[in-house]
C-alpha cells in the first residue's frame, strides 16, 4: 500500500490559531466548533483552525458509499496513524447517500460529521440545511486547500452553489472506454472505435458472432439509477456535443444531439451484454474482468483494478481510450458522470476536525496515493497535481493520458436545488426507453424536458 507523506498536515498552530489561543487557549476555540450552529448549514469562522494535537483521541463520524469502502479503509488507517484520530465509518449504496444524510440532519440525529455524496445532490443539501457553506473557510486556508489545483472542469460542479462552496472535490469520477485487445484482435479490428456509430456497428460485430459462446461487444450500465444508466447516457450526450443545460440554464433535452445520444444508448442496449436493465458497474465489470466484453465504459480506476484484481483475466490485455463522439462533434468530451465531494454535516459539533480530516482526504498527497494504492481504492483524479504525479504517470501512463480529457470542457450534471430529483425523472424516462416502453426518444425526452422545466425552471 502507497504511504502517504505527512507535510500538508499542518505539525502545530496556524498563525490564526495562534492569535485565537491567546485570547482564550485552544480550548476556546473547541467549544466554539461545539456551539457552531447545529443544522444550521452556516459554518463558523471562529473555527478555522486548531492545534492538531488537540485532536488526537477524537472519533469522527463519516459516511460514505460502497464503491468507496477501499479508499474508505485506507483514509482510516492514514488518518489514525497521523492525528491519532478514530474514524466511523458508514458505508451505504450509491443512491442512499444523500438521502442518508439529510434524514441524518433533519430529524436531529446528527450521526454524521462529514461525508463524500454525489456532486449533483450539493444544492438539495445545501437547501435543506444539511451541509454547511464552506465558502469563508476555503478563502481563507488556501494556502494549504490549493483550491487552483483542483481539475478546473471539476472544482466548481463538485462545489460551488448559487456562488457559495459547499465541498471539496474527492473522487473525480469521469468514463472513458475500455477495450479488450484480445477479442478485437479475434476479429481483425486493429483500432478502437472513435465515433459511438462505429461502437454499434463493431459491437455488433462481436455479438453476433460470439454471443453462443458468452461473449458479447459490449456491457452497457443499464440499471436504473442516475449514476448507473444516467452516466451511459451522459457519455453520449457529450460525445455528441449536447449538454443538459443550455447557456442560460435552461433545460436542453429536445436538443439534436440529446435525441442522437438516447438513440444511440437504444442501439447501443441491443448489442450489449445480457440483460443491460440489471447490468450495475457489479455485474459489468465483472463481465470485463473475466474476458466476456470487449467494450465497456467506466471509471478510469477501471485499469488499475484489471492489473491488480485477483478475479482479472484481462491483465495486460486491455487498452483505454477517451470516449466516442458523435454527429457533428469531432472532439472527445469527459462525461462528469458520478464524482463525489467531502462534505460538512449541518449540525456537526466536530467541525475544526472535520475540517483538518477534509484538508486532509482532498489533498494533492491523499489523491496521489489513492490513485496507485494496492488493493485499489476506486478513487479517480482530482487534482491536476495528483493526475500529473510521477507515480501515477508511470504505472498507469495510458490512464493518466485519457484523464487529461477532465481538464476542460467537461459535462456536467446540473447540481442546483431540485438537480436530484431531475436526474431521477431522466433515469426513468431512459429505463422505459431502453425497454421498449418509452415511444422513440424524442418523445421520451420530450416528457423529460417537460418535467425538468417544472423541477429546475
Amino acid at each position: 500500500m502507497a504511504t502517504l507523506a505527512t507535510a500538508h498536515l499542518p505539525s502545530g498552530p496556524t498563525r490564526r490559531a495562534v492569535t485565537l489561543a491567546g485570547l482564550g487557549g485552544i480550548g476556546a476555540l473547541l467549544l466554539a466548533a461545539c456551539g457552531a450552529g447545529a443544522g444550521s448549514g452556516a459554518s463558523s469562522d471562529a473555527v478555522l483552525d486548531v492545534d492538531p494535537a488537540s485532536f488526537k483521541g477524537q472519533k469522527l463520524s463519516a459516511l460514505l458509499i460502497t464503491s468507496h469502502q477501499g479508499a474508505a479503509d485506507w483514509l482510516k488507517a492514514e488518518y489514525k496513524k497521523q492525528r491519532g484520530v478514530e474514524l466511523e465509518l458508514t458505508i451505504v449504496p450509491y443512491d442512499e447517500i444523500g438521502s442518508t444524510l439529510q434524514l441524518d440532519q433533519q430529524s436531529g440525529a446528527n450521526k454524521f460529521d462529514v461525508a463524500a455524496p454525489w456532486y449533483v445532490s450539493l444544492g438539495d443539501l445545501a437547501d435543506a440545511g444539511a451541509i454547511k457553506d464552506l465558502t469563508s473557510w476555503i478563502d481563507a486556508d488556501k494556502a494549504q486547500i490549493k483550491p487552483e489545483d483542483f481539475i478546473p472542469s471539476i472544482y466548481d460542479p463538485y462545489s460551488l452553489i448559487d456562488g457559495k462552496r459547499y465541498g471539496l472535490p474527492f473522487d473525480g469520477d469521469t468514463h472513458v472506454l475500455f477495450y479488450n485487445k484480445t477479442i478485437l484482435k479475434r476479429h481483425g479490428i486493429t483500432t478502437p472505435p472513435a465515433t459511438w456509430d462505429e461502437y454499434v456497428a463493431i459491437s455488433k460485430k462481436i455479438t453476433d458472432a460470439e454471443k453462443d459462446k458468452g461473449v458479447y461487444g459490449n456491457a452497457v450500465f443499464g440499471q436504473k439509477s442516475p449514476l448507473i444508466l444516467g452516466a451511459s447516457y451522459a457519455n453520449r450526450l457529450a460525445g455528441f456535443g449536447g449538454s443538459f443545460l443550455d447557456e442560460s440554464g435552461k433545460p436542453a433535452l429536445t436538443s439534436a444531439a440529446a435525441v442522437a445520444a438516447a438513440e444511440n444508448l437504444v442501439a447501443s442496449v441491443a448489442t450489449a451484454f445480457p440483460t443491460a436493465a440489471e447490468t450495475d458497474f457489479g455485474v459489468g465489470n465483472g463481465a470485463w474482468f473475466r474476458g466476456k466484453v470487449a467494450f465497456i465504459e467506466n471509471w478510469t480506476d477501471l485499469g488499475v483494478g484489471s492489473q491488480l484484481n485477483a478475479d482479472s483475466t484481462v491483465k495486460d490485455q486491455w487498452g483505454v481510450v477517451t470516449l466516442p463522439v458523435g454527429g457533428s462533434n469531432t472532439t472527445p468530451r469527459a462525461s462528469l458522470v458520478a464524482g463525489f465531494s467531502w462534505v460538512i454535516a449541518g449540525g456537526t459539533e466536530k467541525e475544526a476536525l472535520a475540517r483538518d480530516f477534509i484538508r486532509f482526504a482532498t489533498s494533492t498527497e491523499t489523491n496521489s496515493a489513492l490513485l496507485v494504492s494496492d488493493p485499489p481504492s476506486g478513487i479517480d483524479p482530482n487534482r491536476k497535481s495528483s493526475l500529473e504525479s510521477a507515480a501515477y504517470t508511470k504505472q498507469y501512463p495510458e490512464l493518466q493520458k485519457v484523464n487529461t480529457t477532465t481538464l476542460s470542457g467537461a459535462l456536467a450534471w446540473p447540481q442546483v436545488k431540485g438537480a436530484t430529483r431531475a436526474a431521477e425523472v431522466l433515469t426513468d424516462e431512459l429505463a422505459k426507453l431502453i425497454a421498449g416502453q418509452g415511444g422513440t426518444a424524442a418523445e421520451a425526452l420530450g416528457r423529460v424536458q417537460s418535467e425538468w422545466e417544472k423541477i429546475l425552471g
